[in-house]
């Protein structure tokens, strides 16, 4: 039997895959890579994003952009997908996946079953550019006064 110098104690167990419930995730691309389609007749970007921030932080979800097949329809979609995440991240010009890694964005997650296995996958319906926190909190708790134009910039906020 081989011999294994291992001790469990110290490595943090995995756990189960399970799919992310619907809902709209603060995520990072965090890996991306061209692969072959199953078929052979294109090619694919998968994408893989990491959840950023709630009780979901560190866990993963998969895109597939199908940027080169037969079907031009499914090439429409994928480049129209691609278009929304690089407006997400503010990446207009692409040149290499990775320029999209590490830039917060927010993904709409669906779960979808499989009518032919019944598993239930998830699938990323929607790209949004992230929002900080920050900018919308101050603006919806301290809105600004409304401004006198009649008083020059130099005078506003004097007391009387």
């Amino acid at each position: 039997m081989p011999q294994i110098n291992f001790d469990a104690s110290q490595v943090e167990p995995s756990v189960p895959f399970e799919t992310l419930p619907s809902g709209k995730y603060l995520v990072e691309i965090t890996k991306s890579e061209v692969k072959p389609t199953k078929a052979g007749d294109g090619s694919y970007l998968e994408l893989e994003y990491t959840v950023q921030d709630d009780e979901f932080k560190g866990r993963k979800v998969w895109d597939r952009l199908c940027l080169n097949h037969s079907n031009t329809k499914t090439v429409q979609i994928a480049r129209a997908n691609l278009s929304a995440i690089c407006h997400a991240v503010g990446v207009l010009q692409l040149k290499d996946s990775s320029q999209l890694h590490h830039i917060p964005l927010v993904i709409n997650v669906k779960t979808r079953k499989d009518q032919s296995t019944d598993d239930i996958y998830n699938e990323i319906k929607g790209y949004a550019k992230f929002e900080s926190a920050v900018t919308s909190v101050q603006a919806t708790q301290y809105p600004q006064a409304p401004v006198d134009k009649t008083v020059p910039p130099w005078g506003r906020g004097q007391t009387k």
